[in-house]
């Protein structure tokens, strides 16, 4: 046991299952633990390198093994799989990600503070809480279709909803007024939630540097510089704007092979929250270029004015 310098673990939700190699890579030991046992008999091990896959759980185990003196590398399970040998279990995925952390130019995820985390479920929570919003709102609309009453979409049409059912003159039927009032009173709801969490967001915005100083860039908001903040690795890592673009899969996917190079769509592989939030605002300081000319955004005109979709019809008319 005291000659091992590298455990892998293949979390779970109750039983873990470890693997230790020498410094070789040859077995030193297989264990499977249970949640009690786990954090017990890592903290009995000499300090060494420990290997897990970057999933939900494993940035809080993370913190724990380097409180204990170990050093942590989470690693993407999409990089963990070519290492599988044949049958997909505990024991080949934890002997797995050894065999990946051992690999020289592995790529290793950091391992995120609490504050971090605290952001992220503010993030995710704002975002799932304006998608229930949507939900009701089409939902209220698509009732109310069946009875006549058709309204345009989004937050900024309902208000043609709202005096709809509150005028006493309508010929809606009654039950489907008192209904309507439901859907409103819960859409309300949502509204001061989202309004809430908001505010929390523009907090965390005035204590991160990195959040201030993202919001200098045309099209990026608060809620778009607290999303890079939370969920990219430090951007001191990439060399480039472009490798950044890479990470984010802004980038074309490559299907290339004896040496002609073949591009195909974007390939969408890094983390969707940023790359949404960054193209919706993209899009949105191109459109502004139609409509507002000033001595900064030449660059964004000529570009804008060169591509496809700037001189397709369907846009200009959208």
């Amino acid at each position: 046991m005291s000659e091992v310098t590298i455990t892998g673990v293949d979390l779970a939700k109750r039983v873990f299952q470890l693997h230790g190699a020498h410094n070789d890579g040859s077995v030193a030991f297989r264990k499977k633990l249970s949640r009690g046992q786990f954090l017990t008999f890592v903290s009995q091990q000499p300090k060494c390198l420990i290997a897990m896959e970057a999933c939900a759980t494993a940035h809080g185990w993370g913190r724990e093994f380097e409180a204990l003196g170990h050093d942590v590398r989470l690693i993407p399970p999409s990089y963990v799989k070519p290492f599988v040998k044949r049958q997909k279990n505990d024991v080949a995925d934890a002997e797995a990600i050894v065999e990946a952390a051992l690999r020289p130019t592995m790529r290793f995820v950091a391992v995120k503070s609490e504050d971090q985390q605290a952001r992220a479920m503010l993030f995710r929570t704002r975002q799932m809480f304006v998608g229930q919003r949507t939900q009701m709102i089409n939902a209220l609309r698509g009732h109310l279709a069946e009875h006549g009453l058709v309204a345009a979409r989004g937050p900024a049409h309902l208000k043609q909803l709202v005096d709809a059912l509150a005028d006493n003159d309508t010929t809606l039927h009654i039950e489907v007024r008192e209904l309507g009032r439901m859907y409103l009173e819960q859409i309300e709801g949502m509204n001061a939630r989202v309004a809430e969490l908001d505010a929390k967001m523009r907090c965390a915005d005035k204590k991160a540097d990195l959040v201030r100083r993202a919001q200098t860039m045309p099209g990026v908001g608060p809620v778009t510089a607290l999303a890079i903040e939370t969920f990219a690795p430090d951007l001191a890592t990439f060399r480039r704007g472009r490798d950044f673009a890479a990470w984010l899969g802004l980038v074309p996917k490559q299907h290339s092979t004896g040496g002609k190079a073949r591009l195909g769509k974007s390939s969408k592989m890094g983390q969707r929250d940023i790359r949404t939030l960054l193209v919706s605002g993209a899009m949105a300081v191109l459109q502004a270029v139609e409509r507002f000319d000033t001595p900064n955004n030449g660059w964004a005109s000529g570009s804008w004015h060169g591509t496809s979709i700037a001189r397709s019809p369907s846009f200009r008319s959208a």
